[in-house]
């Protein structure tokens, strides 16, 4: 795991502690409401029950109560992979993640083989990949893998609506970690840079991002990646 820091609440920003009296009040009220209507879900909705979770933990991390949120969007996670519901299922590693528990870094690993390997929308694909840039080293070459690859998925899966401004985000996304990294600072050097370490071809750089994916998660996967290959949509 030599690319990835292994403690995410070192760089994550704590706005928990700028809560205003009257925020953390309303939290506290959003809460008790998001509790009730848990305890009223059908379990005929599985899925509707996992959201609530995921609504609860989130709520939780605002709160500061990142353990209690921690077990909950564990919970919802493991329910949504039952159910082979893959966008759920990356959201609880997002809210895990966010968590900043022993676990986090590998939930974000989890999360994004998920977004990466199923039609996860490109949104939230997106975001998994930029924590993964947010936890890595600016000389590192897995930031650079994971940027890349939110240009990738974007042209797969967003639609002609949504293309163009999230391809700018991911060129953005690219150019800053092309800074960061070798000091790019211009077209030129980017096609460089980019040609240097193979980000065009993603039959190089999606392997590369695996290798990454897999020190990330080390020996913590939950679950069984070849088991999950045959689940792929044709």
């Amino acid at each position: 795991m030599s690319e990835i820091n292994p403690d995410p609440q070192a760089v994550m920003v704590d706005l928990q502690n700028s809560l205003t009296d009257a925020e953390r009040a309303d939290f506290e009220k959003q809460l008790s409401e998001k509790n009730l209507q848990l305890a009223s879900c059908s379990d005929a909705d599985p899925m509707a029950r996992v959201r609530l979770q995921l609504d609860i933990a989130e709520i939780l991390i605002w709160l500061e109560r990142k353990g209690e949120a921690w077990s909950l969007a564990r919970t919802a996670f493991d329910a949504a992979m039952q159910h082979e519901e893959w966008q759920d299922a990356v959201e609880a590693c997002n809210v895990l993640y966010q968590t900043g528990q022993v676990g986090s870094i590998p939930a974000l690993g989890m999360g994004v083989w998920l977004a990466v390997t199923f039609p996860v929308a490109h949104e939230l694909t997106f975001a998994m990949l930029d924590h993964v840039v947010t936890e890595t080293p600016g000389h590192a070459d897995g930031a650079a893998l994971a940027a890349v690859t939110t240009r990738y998925v974007i042209d797969l899966r967003a639609d002609d609506a949504a293309h163009q401004d999230w391809s700018l985000l991911a060129n953005d996304l690219i150019a800053r970690v092309a800074l960061r990294h070798s000091n790019v600072q211009s077209q030129q050097a980017l096609d460089a840079w980019m040609d240097k370490l193979g980000l065009r071809d993603p039959q190089v750089f999606l392997p590369r991002l695996g290798l990454v994916v897999n020190a990330i998660v080390g020996d913590s996967w939950w679950f069984d990646r070849n088991e999950l290959r045959d689940k792929l949509p044709d």
